[in-house]
């Protein structure tokens, strides 16, 4: 975890498969969001055993589950941090997660960005989404903008698809990444506050 000064709102970051919480793209993210004041949260969604059986990385039920259990456990931090909105980043199969997450977990969750993400994957969960959901898609990935635009028509909240021109799935082609962490600051800037029933109870 990583906390600026006088932080506005955290992001926590779901990996995709065969990545883990040392990802250069998403460390590269989370710096980018921490210079504009938002915290990261980096952790790995299975374990170095688990990680063996290829078919966890496709488990996207329980990759949701363990990423609403690290939301769950924010709840138990100090205030400053505790009381923070929350959004979530999701690259990959870790971008079905995120939206199973933020499903579950509608008063919690603030915003979502995916990154070269497979939103389809999330089934059923994708219409209970009120969270307002960004869709970073390279322009060179073949097969997944389709995905990702028939994942958009059954979202529940707000959407947005940004086609990065020329970047395949990854964003290596230059200024590819640049571009992925200027359109999530800005999402997470626009639509990170707390879910209006979250500040009625409060």
């Amino acid at each position: 975890m990583t906390l600026p000064e006088n932080p506005r709102g955290l992001v926590v970051f779901a990996h995709g498969s065969g990545s883990s919480r040392f990802s250069t793209r998403n460390i590269a993210v989370a710096q980018g969001l921490n210079a504009r004041r938002f915290a990261t949260l980096l952790f790995d969604l299975l374990t170095p055993q688990e990680e063996c059986d290829r078919a966890n990385v496709f488990n996207v039920g329980m990759l949701g589950k363990r990423l609403v259990a690290a939301v769950d456990w924010l709840q138990g931090l100090e205030p400053a941090v505790a009381c923070l909105p929350v959004g979530l980043f999701g690259a990959s199969t870790g971008a079905a997660a995120a939206l199973i997450a933020a499903a579950q977990l509608p008063h919690r969750i603030a915003a979502v960005v995916s990154r070269g993400g497979r939103p389809d994957l999330a089934g059923e969960a994708l219409p209970h989404v009120r969270a307002p959901t960004l869709l970073i898609v390279g322009g060179a990935d073949v097969g997944v903008i389709e995905l990702n635009e028939e994942a958009r028509a059954w979202l529940g909240g707000p959407t947005a698809l940004e086609i990065i021109p020329g970047a395949t799935h990854l964003f290596p082609e230059p200024g590819a990444m640049d571009a992925v962490i200027e359109h999530a600051s800005r999402w997470f800037e626009r639509h990170l506050q707390t879910p209006t029933s979250v500040r009625a109870a409060s």
